[in-house]
């Protein structure tokens, strides 16, 4: 148990993580020969900015305490796609979909208990819709769980599970009520940032990103107690995480993309399924990820990757010329 207070203590302001982001990228790399065809928007939370080691290097310069990685989806399909598509990239960590669509956001950066983070703390960064404008042709928004409080939800858990030796449902217990309410504020926000992406870009195609498999259909195969999973949640808990709080925000993120005519939603979720904090081939890290560095259930390099190429297809889809 000291042990587990240690770790958690370390964990403090690591729920910082729970969003992400980082500089455009067109700080990074050799200068293109020519101008790109067409202008890419990457807007999001930590499941689209990396902030996580296993995601990759920080890479802006100056820090502005985002933490975007270097192996995070946008700058990977930047890298494949070359000179066709010029990136914007305003993602942050911890961004609510408010931040995106008109609030300015006070990064956090990696400050720590114990650790603090010598460039804490951070000018605000504008809110990230203010990257769009006429000229964009496709916007990538990837945010929701910052809104839904699952950072809070995740430590909530983590507490309560404590001691219980991996029986019961003390998390839902304590916080199921709260769900549904907390499930129609992300809707409505979602609704509201999607007009106004419309409004800022006229002529671009959104694509709204979901979140992949975080905890499998089959929760026997997480144990209890481990720091590289989900450590002190119970199995009914996940059980519970799963049914009643991430599967209905993805749903909830789908329904809304469909009110905007202009939008996609971009489904991670089947793709990712064999592939959770509890399976071996993991593309989401648990609280540690396997060289116990603080991930708190985020995606690695490989889940980015998995994302680079389903959000691919559909920008290549988006650009396509129409009869």
């Amino acid at each position: 148990m000291a042990r587990f207070r240690t770790r958690l203590a370390l964990l403090g302001s690591v729920a910082a993580l729970t969003a992400g982001a980082f500089t455009p990228a067109q700080l990074v790399g050799a200068q293109p020969a020519a101008a790109a065809d067409y202008d890419w928007v990457a807007l999001g939370d930590s499941y689209t900015a990396g902030v996580i080691q296993a995601a990759g290097d920080v890479f802006e310069i100056p820090r502005d305490g985002c933490e975007r990685t270097d192996r995070s989806y946008p700058q990977v399909i930047d890298r494949d796609l070359g000179s066709l598509i010029e990136l914007t990239n305003v993602s942050c960590g911890a961004a609510t979909i408010e931040d995106i669509t008109f609030n300015a956001q006070q990064p956090i950066g990696r400050n720590m208990p114990g650790n603090p983070d010598p460039d804490y703390p951070f000018p605000p960064v504008p809110p990230q819709s203010e990257a769009v404008g006429p000229a964009t042709d496709v916007i990538t928004v990837g945010v929701g769980g910052n809104t839904l409080g699952f950072a809070d939800i995740l430590f909530k858990c983590l507490e309560l599970g404590q001691g219980s030796g991996g029986v019961g449902t003390p998390c839902k217990d304590e916080l199921a009520a709260g769900i549904p309410g907390k499930l129609k504020t992300v809707s409505r926000d979602y609704d509201e940032m999607l007009a106004r992406l419309h409004e800022k870009g006229p002529h671009a195609k959104i694509l709204a990103v979901g979140y992949p498999t975080v905890i499998p259909r089959d929760t026997s195969k997480c144990r209890y107690n481990d720091i590289h999973q989900f450590f002190s949640i119970t199995q009914g808990d996940l059980d519970w995480l799963r049914q009643d709080v991430l599967d209905p925000l993805n749903k909830t993120i789908e329904k809304s993309t469909g009110t905007q005519d202009t939008a996609t939603f971009v489904n991670l979720y089947d793709s990712s399924e064999e592939h959770s904090v509890c399976d071996a081939g993991k593309w989401v890290e648990g609280i540690f990820d396997s060289d116990d560095r603080p991930a708190l259930v985020h995606p690695n390099a490989r889940g980015h990757r998995n994302a680079a190429d389903h959000i691919t297809s559909e920008i290549l889809n988006a650009l396509a010329p129409t009869d």
